[in-house]
């Protein structure tokens, strides 16, 4: 079993979050733990590729740049054959 790079695990939680997600859910989903999902949420927000809203729960959703980053990583590496 390889390591994730940074890059493969911003990914996986941009994809988790497409249709909007709890931290919970991206905890499992993107096989992480809570306390380094926080970094990686916090660094997605600040660079506008995640959306958060806080109603009665907080949720995280990929905004349109974050869509545009998932599918230009889905192209390299298709290209790379990785």
């Amino acid at each position: 079993m390889t390591r994730r790079d940074r890059m493969q695990i911003m990914v996986s939680i941009l994809n988790t979050c497409t249709r909007g997600a709890n931290k919970t859910r991206i905890v499992y989903q993107a096989n992480l733990n809570f306390r380094t999902v926080n970094p990686y949420l916090d660094l997605l927000e600040k660079k506008g590729l995640l959306q958060v809203t806080e109603d009665r729960t907080t949720l995280y959703k990929t905004t349109p740049r974050g869509l545009e980053l998932i599918n230009n990583f889905s192209s390299i590496n298709e290209m790379l054959n990785l």
